[in-house]
């Protein structure tokens, strides 16, 4: 088993009234409400992804050597991540009394791919942009959203031979 983590900095915050560090949480799941299925062939990061009906063609950005022709999966991170944040956003809106301002809301989405610091290979970090909310429908938004939760505690992500 593989755990999901970010790639993003993680500093230790030490609690004044203890010295135990605080811990992340790893995100398991009670029950699978809904399963997106994927298939990815062909030259990897130049290959072809489908999923129930959307077939699209990869190719590497120019800025990583490619041609830019196609997408990518950092693209396809950015619009998932960004949709489920504005879903979340949305959803906790009406407990909040906010529903109007969710409304208009926009969700900017950034994913980076560079190397770690401190590892081999590959890491990606996000930047989230939200606009036509307050800060307090962010934050809950924000904990609210699947992605988030992921990006922030980790998750759990199977690995195996098909």
């Amino acid at each position: 088993m593989f755990v999901a983590r970010n790639a993003f900095k993680v500093s230790r915050t030490f609690v004044k009234t203890s010295l135990r560090s605080q811990s992340r949480t790893l995100v398991t799941l009670k029950d699978h409400k809904y399963t997106a299925q994927a298939l990815a062939q062909g030259a990897g990061r130049n290959g072809e992804v489908t999923s129930n009906g959307l077939d699209l063609k990869l190719a590497l950005p120019k800025e990583m050597g490619g041609t830019g022709q196609g997408q990518n999966p950092e693209q396809l991170f950015a619009m998932g991540y960004s949709a489920c944040l504005l879903g979340a956003i949305q959803a906790v809106a009406k407990n909040l009394g906010k529903s109007d301002m969710a409304k208009n809301a926009k969700v900017h989405a950034s994913v980076h791919i560079g190397e770690p610091e401190g590892m081999p290979g590959f890491g990606i970090a996000v930047d989230m942009k939200v606009e036509g909310i307050d800060e307090e429908l962010l934050k809950a938004g924000h904990e609210f959203c699947p992605y988030s939760r992921l990006m922030k505690n980790g998750g759990v992500v199977n690995v195996s031979l098909a």
